[in-house]
């Protein structure tokens, strides 16, 4: 289901894998719905111009998009269409504050 009237007949323009790359990315050019995980509430959003970051009122930061330049911190340059926690934050003990993308970075404030 679309989030305005009509979006099912748009049709999602996609990205042709690149050499190397596994994944297979929609870029979709109009909102879409996504689910996060449950009992998530979001403070921040920031929107770069392939990938999109959330920090949660929890402290953690999720990414999702095109990750070829490691702009999603996952520690890879893997593309993802579904949001994943960035593990690192989460490891290192660190709380998300703030998030702000850029063409093919990301930039977070965090707390100890």
């Amino acid at each position: 289901p679309g989030l305005f009237p009509g979006d099912a007949e748009l049709t999602p323009a996609r990205e042709p894998p690149a050499a190397g790359d596994t994944a297979f990315i929609s870029i979709q050019a109009f909102p879409a719905l996504l689910d996060l995980p449950q009992d998530l509430e979001v403070s921040a959003v920031s929107c770069g111009s392939r990938h999109t970051a959330v920090v949660t009122c929890g402290g953690e930061l999720y990414t999702w998009g095109w990750g070829k330049y490691g702009q999603l911190g996952h520690g890879d340059s893997a593309s993802s269409d579904r949001p994943r926690r960035v593990e690192h934050l989460v490891a290192e003990g660190l709380r998300a504050e703030e998030v702000v993308c850029g063409p093919w970075t990301t930039y977070v404030c965090v707390m100890e």
